[in-house]
């Protein structure tokens, strides 16, 4: 039954219930008596409530789905309604269900080439970095070095200050295409990298403690890169805006997989709303179905912890 002709039909037995009460013990008289008053404003009073109690039962579903599409999330699937009721109300949530799963399907499937893409652009960026700006300023450098050996002590010293100047120069760009491309994550692994990369980030007013359990189950390429990322990320949000001093970086196997914390003891997320590099995050652990929290500490602070799978017939092949 639609649910037009529930609703109409719920009205309709609450109409004649009361046409019949009219007919039989309850009349009217002309004029309208007190007492006959008090029946009909209780008589309508119980028809309002009665009918009011029966379109919040017969509703109730919609308003579930309601709630479910104000609230849903593509970076964040959860549950998905439960189809109850009957005839309409079921089919609209049945269908709710199936456009969640294909929009899910279709951005997995748009981040994953979108996210390719980016990590291709990468690492052209970084080649021609090292390639080309690299040597040009190892060209310099070395020039620069010649001119110095024939010129007159007071240009000396400014030849100097300019070699360094530009040596300075050449390892930031060294810097910058590390962290496009991670030749480390490809030669020697994923445990290596996060070694590096925490390095990197340690400054003398940020310690970044690494924590890398040994024997962790084999990953895949993809996996490997997501969990390099999202690293990679937690610890660019802590250098530029949590004013930490210190932060622990952990990657340890779990009985379904693996995890990674990366926490600080900073100032917190405050009430500031996620940017785009969390929502990059997410996207990133969407591809390889791994669960990521973006939250304060329990020790004050911000915390992102990634959760990833790792299927048993790949752990049992070990």
């Amino acid at each position: 039954m639609s649910l037009f002709w529930r609703i109409f039909l719920l009205n309709a037995v609450v109409l004649v219930l009361a046409m019949v009460m009219l007919l039989g013990p309850v009349t009217v008289s002309t004029p309208v008596l007190l007492t006959e008053a008090a029946i009909l404003v209780v008589g309508l009073a119980a028809m309002l409530v009665a009918n009011a109690a029966l379109l919040r039962v017969g509703l109730s579903p919609v308003r579930r789905l309601t709630r479910a599409m104000s609230t849903t999330d593509l970076l964040r699937p959860g549950q998905r309604p439960v189809p109850d009721g009957r005839g309409e109300v079921a089919e609209l949530i049945r269908t709710f269900n199936t456009m969640l799963d294909r929009l899910e399907a279709e951005r997995a499937g748009s981040a994953a080439r979108a996210l390719s893409a980016q990590e291709a652009e990468r690492r052209r960026i970084a080649q021609e970095l090292h390639d080309e700006v690299g040597q040009t300023l190892t060209a310099v450098l070395l020039e620069l070095k010649r001119v110095a050996d024939h010129a007159p002590r007071p240009v000396q010293e400014e030849i100097r200050q300019v070699q360094e100047t530009t040596r300075t120069g050449l390892d930031e760009i060294r810097r910058i295409a590390r962290r496009l491309r991670p030749g480390v994550l490809e030669e020697l692994g994923l445990s290596s990298a996060l070694k590096a990369l925490a390095g990197e980030f340690s400054t003398p007013g940020l310690a970044v403690h690494h924590h890398l359990e040994p024997g962790l189950p084999p990953l895949d390429e993809d996996t490997e890169l997501v969990l390099y990322r999202v690293a990679q990320e937690g610890l660019t949000n802590t250098a530029r805006h949590a004013h930490a001093r210190h932060v622990d970086l952990t990657l340890r196997r779990t009985p379904g997989g693996v995890e990674l914390h990366v926490r600080d003891d900073g100032r917190g997320p405050g009430n500031a709303p996620e940017g785009s590099g969390i929502s990059g995050m997410r996207e990133r652990a969407l591809l390889i179905g791994a669960d990521l929290t973006v939250g304060p500490s329990p020790g004050g602070g911000m915390q992102v912890r990634l959760a990833v799978p790792v299927p048993r017939t790949t752990e049992e092949s070990r």
